[in-house]
C-alpha cells in the first residue's frame, strides 16, 4: 500500500516500489494516470484510453504482473475507468489464446458470457458461417463498445466463444433506463439480441472455459478490486495525515494496511504462478479461487475499515470517496461471497484427497 496522498498514483504488486511502471502506455505513467483521472466517470472519455493500452502485456507471457498492475493502477484512480479496460483487454487475450488475429486497432471490446433463465443465445453454423440468434443477458458497455466476445449454445449440452461485430443491424440491446444501480452508473449492463448475426467461433465448443486464460482473466478482475480498495486506503491516510490520528483510526489505519499486502502479495504471488506455467487446467482454477477470495475478503473490510473510521463526512462530501464506496461495492459482487467460498471448500477438499498421506502437512 502506498498511504501518503502525495505519492504516485502507480499501485505495485512488486514488492520492490522502483518497479512501478505502466505496461506499455503511450506517454508514460504520468499520462496515463493524468488521462484516467480526467476520464473518472466518464464511459466514453475511459473508452479514448483503449489506444494507449494497445502494448499492455497478454498473461501467461512473462509479464502478467504488469498487466494486473496496470489493471489495479487504474481502479486506484477510478473504477469506471478500469471496467472499461479490463475487459477490452481480456477480449484481446482471449483472441490471442484462440490463434486469431489481433484485432483493428481502433476497434473496442466488452466479454460476455453471462447466462440467465428465460435468456438463450443460439449459434448455428451455416453455409456462410456461424449466425447467432437469441439473447444474451447482462452485456456491459453494450451501447458503447464495436465488437464482443459472447458465449452462445452450440447445443443443448455445448457452448462456444464467438466475435461479434455489434454495427450488424440484427445485433440490438435493451433501453439502458432499467440500470438502477448507484455504483458502476455509467457501466449500463442490458441485455443485447441477435437475429442472424455472423459470428467468427472463438476456439471450439467449451473451449472458452476450459483454457487456462479463464482463470487468469478471473484474477485480472481481482485486480481492480484491490486498486480501489487501494484508493480508498489512500482517502483513509490522507484523513489522518490532516490531523492527529487517535488509536481507533491508527487501528485502522494499520489494519488495512495489513489486509493490503496480503492481498497485495496474493496478487503478486499468482502473476508468478501464471508466468511460469503453475496456473494451467485444475490449478489455475483453484489459484483464482483461492486469490479472489482473498481480495474480495480484503475489499469488504477496507470498506469497512475506512467507513468506520471516517464516518459519514465524505460519503456526504467527498464526490469520488463516495463514487467509489458504490463502485467497488457493486464490483465486488461478482464474487458470490459465501456460494464461491463453498466451491473453494470443494476444490480444496478435492485437492487434499488426491494427495498421498505421506504429502499432506501434519499441521
Amino acid at each position: 500500500m502506498a498511504p501518503e496522498p502525495s505519492d504516485p498514483a502507480w499501485v505495485s504488486l512488486a514488492p520492490d516500489a522502483a518497479a512501478d511502471r505502466p505496461a506499455g502506455a503511450a506517454g508514460g505513467q504520468d499520462g496515463l494516470l493524468t488521462r484516467a483521472t480526467a476520464a473518472a466517470g466518464d464511459v466514453p472519455a475511459a473508452m479514448a484510453l483503449l489506444p494507449h493500452l494497445a502494448s499492455t502485456p497478454l498473461p501467461g507471457r512473462g509479464r502478467t504482473l504488469d498487466l494486473w498492475s496496470t489493471l489495479a493502477s487504474l481502479a486506484a484512480v477510478d473504477l469506471t475507468v478500469a471496467r472499461v479496460v479490463e475487459p477490452h483487454l481480456d477480449a484481446l487475450a482471449i483472441m490471442d489464446q484462440a490463434g486469431l488475429a489481433p484485432p483493428a486497432p481502433d476497434s473496442t471490446w466488452g466479454v460476455w458470457a453471462a447466462h440467465a433463465p428465460g435468456a438463450r443465445l443460439d449459434a448455428t453454423l451455416t453455409d456462410d458461417g456461424f449466425r447467432l440468434d437469441g439473447t444474451k443477458p447482462w452485456c456491459s458497455l453494450a451501447q458503447h463498445v464495436t465488437h464482443a466476445v459472447v458465449t452462445a449454445h452450440t447445443s443443448d449440452t455445448t457452448r462456444r466463444a464467438f466475435v461479434v461485430d455489434l454495427a450488424h443491424p440484427g445485433a440490438t440491446h435493451d433501453d439502458p433506463r432499467g440500470w438502477v444501480s448507484r455504483g458502476l452508473v455509467e457501466l449500463v449492463s442490458v441485455a443485447t439480441h441477435y437475429d442472424g448475426v455472423p459470428a467468427v467461433a472463438v476456439g471450439a465448443d467449451d473451449w472458452y472455459l476450459s483454457r487456462p486464460g479463464f482463470a487468469w482473466g478471473g484474477i485480472g478482475v481481482a485486480a481492480c478490486w484491490y486498486g480501489a480498495a487501494v484508493g480508498l486506503a489512500r482517502t483513509l491516510a490522507g484523513a489522518c495525515g490532516r490531523r492527529e490520528p487517535d488509536q481507533v483510526a491508527l487501528m485502522h489505519l494499520g489494519a488495512v494496511d495489513a489486509r493490503l499486502h496480503a492481498a497485495r502479495c496474493a496478487l503478486a504471488e499468482a502473476a508468478d504462478t501464471v508466468d511460469t506455467g503453475g496456473a494451467d487446467g485444475d490449478a489455475g482454477a483453484l489459484l483464482a479461487a483461492r486469490v479472489r477470495a482473498v481480495v474480495a475478503a480484503t475489499c469488504e473490510d477496507v470498506l469497512t475499515r475506512v467507513g468506520h473510521a471516517l464516518g459519514p463526512g465524505p460519503l456526504t462530501a467527498d464526490a469520488a470517496h463516495a463514487a467509489r464506496v458504490a463502485d467497488l461495492t457493486v464490483y465486488l459482487r461478482q464474487h458470490h461471497a459465501e456460494r464461491d467460498d463453498a466451491a473453494l471448500g470443494r476444490q480444496a477438499l478435492t485437492g487434499w484427497l488426491g494427495q498421498t498421506p505421506a504429502s499432506r502437512p501434519t499441521t
